[in-house]
């Protein structure tokens, strides 16, 4: 097969820079799994604007967002579209569209039922599709994500190579990044961003009332220019006033992947007690380092952890702290979900992903 992909969001300036920055994470390990698992596809990768080659056979829209215009109205060309989820229309009291932005929704939406078939990362958001846009459940398939392969457990004496020092020098050991961000020995591990559904605030409020060092990886955590005027933020002006000050929360702002991979290897336990994830990639990472993880049931995240985590109720400080209370002290809970985790995490690989999305060109081409 012929398979164009638009990898507009790689290039892209967004004003929804989370949303945008998931995509790019989606599309860089969907292109690689395809060409490593099926090379025998000719993938031409393409930019919103440019001209397509005419022996097309499917063209794959990687992002969707209900107030951007990111669909061509009409295509010549088998088309199919990745919709990560629809938050805004779940919470749309958070979420005010206003006059253009529900034309762009009744553009967008018009352009998606054109759509020969449309992929979803979970069960959850294939639902809210159905419900908000209209959409055949039988035009939906499901293709979840996964952690990337450096994401596993190691030991003590493992060293991991870093941007800074190379594959060919010495790497990071575990007990070196407690130093270099003077990390204490045990702590609570947020990854992510400080978007409303997030819910930061009450994680934070958790924190503090039991007394537990928390560290929060992501880029958006030291930013200084953040848009207000976007409904994504609205929580950002508190989140930074309840943590500055406070020694016990420690920002580390954006770190590399493979300083990820150890902080998921030292953490006590992660958290994401968010009030709702179209998917929700950070559990899978921590899993698959073996770190237990705490999380709410909101969206898709009960559906991609099983039983493998440890639930809070996101709208209850008093259940946010009191679960990770209990995780924390426990060794014999900790070590519990800990083993459950990394089996959960194998259920995830990119190559189930890309058999799952040559499937559906298939099913729309015919072979």
């Amino acid at each position: 097969m012929n398979i164009a992909i638009d990898m507009s969001p790689l290039k892209n300036g967004h004003y929804l820079q989370h949303r945008v920055r998931g995509t790019g994470f989606y599309l860089r390990n969907l292109q690689a799994s395809l060409e490593k698992y099926y090379p025998e596809n000719k993938y031409i990768y393409f930019n919103k604007g440019d001209s397509l080659e005419k022996d097309i056979d499917v063209v794959h829209y990687s992002y969707f967002e209900p107030f951007f215009l990111t669909l061509p109205v009409f295509s010549k060309n088998k088309t199919v579209v990745t919709v990560h989820d629809l938050t805004p229309f779940v919470f749309p009291e958070q979420f005010p569209s206003g006059l253009r932005g529900n034309i762009k929704w009744q553009i967008q939406k018009f352009a998606l039922k054109n759509a020969n078939a449309i992929i979803s990362d979970s069960e959850s958001s294939k639902k809210d599709i159905i419900r908000f846009a209209g959409i055949s459940p039988s035009k939906i398939y499901i293709a979840y994500l996964a952690a990337g392969e450096e994401f596993k457990r190691i030991n003590d004496e493992a060293r991991l190579p870093t941007p800074e020092r190379g594959n060919g020098g010495q790497g990071l050991m575990i007990k070196e990044i407690r130093k270099r961000y003077g990390l204490p020995e045990k702590f609570v591990l947020y990854v992510g961003d400080v978007t409303w559904n997030k819910n930061l605030p009450r994680l934070i409020e958790a924190v503090k009332k039991i007394s537990v060092p928390l560290v929060m990886v992501g880029n958006a955590l030291v930013q200084t220019d953040v848009d207000m005027g976007n409904p994504w933020n609205k929580d950002f002006d508190k989140v930074l006033g309840l943590v500055e000050g406070d020694n016990r929360i420690i920002r580390l702002g954006f770190v590399s992947k493979e300083e990820l991979v150890l902080l998921y290897n030292i953490a006590t336990v992660f958290t994401m007690p968010s009030l709702y994830e179209g998917f929700g990639l950070p559990v899978l990472e921590a899993m698959s380092c073996g770190c237990p993880v705490i999380i709410s049931r909101e969206g898709s995240l009960a559906e991609i952890a099983g039983n493998a985590c440890y639930y809070i109720d996101p709208y209850d400080i008093d259940s946010i702290a009191g679960g990770i209370n209990e995780v924390f002290k426990s060794k014999n809970l900790q070590q519990e979900l800990s083993e459950k985790g990394l089996i959960q995490s194998r259920k995830f690989t990119w190559n189930k992903t890309a058999k799952e999305t040559i499937s559906v060109y298939k099913s729309i081409v015919g072979d």
